[in-house]
């Protein structure tokens, strides 16, 4: 197989080697170098698929040196992969200075879709997926997680986190702290591995699992939380709630709530909502 001369991004396994695509197998094969968070364990998964490909080490504290040495690869009409330790790169992983860069040079970088925590996560969740924030880890102080957190209290979207498991205690203790104890939150531990497990509930409630039982706090972690509910209800005039009431006396209450809506310049989802209240 003959690759393009480009920048190939390839997501890996976050646990189950069998979430491996076979076209990511095959760009690894067939590339010239493949650019690793950590050679050592790359090496594992490589040698487990049978890929003898050269490795060269990309981390965070060698990542702007080493793109351009990785630009002159490309300029030599070499085909370059990065994979990080696990999942899609770049996402809460080194390889942003090295895209920015080879795409400055003016060489593709092609992207291949595959593993990653946060969206594996989110689907399984049961928290609202049309609308959700990346957040990547929170603070390591308590301070700077306070802060974070409370900046994103009033964020409608699902508030996806990475944490570690010596901080998720403190992190969970946060969360109570800024967004309350009733925000509804979802931490998906170990995801695609053996041990898989999702707690979900009341922030207070998770939190005190989490305290309880010291095998939720080993692994890999995903922290999701709902985002801000705002209670459109509590606006709605009284002349507005006398018109709806007295439309559903005739009509259904979704259509009465939609005349009531026009008439007042107000949300019809919000009345039909009140109006369910209600019992109309």
């Amino acid at each position: 197989m003959d690759l393009s001369v480009a920048l190939y991004i390839v997501p890996t396994p976050i646990g189950n080697l069998g979430d491996i695509s076979s076209r990511a197998i095959e760009v690894l094969n067939n590339v010239s170098l493949i650019a690793c968070e950590d050679t050592r364990h790359s090496g594992k998964l490589l040698s487990h698929f049978g890929i003898e490909t050269r490795k060269t080490a990309l981390h965070d504290h060698n990542e702007r040196d080493r793109a351009q040495w990785i630009i002159q690869k490309l300029s030599n009409g070499e085909a370059v992969a990065l994979i990080s330790d696990a999942g899609t790169p770049l996402i809460s992983d080194p390889g942003y200075h090295l895209v920015s860069q080879v795409r400055e040079a003016g060489y593709n970088v092609i992207p291949l879709p595959g593993p990653c925590a946060a969206i594996t996560a989110l689907s399984a969740s049961g928290l609202p997926s049309d609308r959700f924030t990346f957040e990547g880890f929170l603070p390591a102080k308590e301070k700077g997680r306070l802060d974070k957190l409370t900046a994103l209290a009033e964020d409608p979207r699902t508030l996806i986190f990475y944490e570690s498991p010596h901080r998720i205690v403190h992190s969970l203790e946060s969360i109570v702290a800024a967004l309350g104890a009733d925000r509804q939150v979802v931490m998906a531990r170990e995801v695609t591995k053996t041990f898989e497990t999702f707690l979900s509930g009341p922030a207070e409630e998770v939190l005190a699992t989490v305290k309880q039982d010291l095998n939720q706090q080993k692994g890999e972690i995903v922290l999701m939380c709902h985002g801000h509910r705002v209670d459109e209800t509590q606006d709605i005039p009284t002349v507005a709630v006398n018109t709806l009431k007295l439309l559903s006396e005739e009509l259904p209450l979704k259509k009465a709530a939609a005349i009531a809506a026009q008439i007042h310049g107000l949300k019809k989802n919000a009345l039909y909502k009140f109006g369910l209240e209600l019992g109309l």
